[in-house]
């Protein structure tokens, strides 16, 4: 339990940044979901993949992810991306 005021009010912050990390994590997780579906689908949507990887950049510079974990998880998402454009041209 917080002793001091700076302390309960540091909670309180604390409450509402986590809230809103959650809410950034979860919109770039559904965004990598729905890109990572469609290519599954032997549709892939640049586009979507597109809008992962941007979402991902803005986790990264907002602190809310890791910067090497967001280079990862584009790296992984460019490369399926990639494997079925190949897949699906020859």
């Amino acid at each position: 339990m917080a002793n001091t005021k700076s302390a309960e009010k540091r909670i309180r912050a604390n409450a509402r940044r986590a809230l809103r990390n959650k809410m950034y994590r979860s919109r770039v997780k559904t965004a990598i979901k729905k890109a990572e579906r469609a290519i599954l689908a032997g549709t892939p949507d640049p586009e979507l993949v597109r809008q992962a990887i941007s979402l991902l950049d803005r986790a990264a510079v907002k602190g809310i992810i890791h910067k090497n974990n967001a280079a990862r998880r584009k790296s992984r998402l460019a490369k399926k991306l990639a494997k079925a454009m190949s897949a699906s041209t020859s």
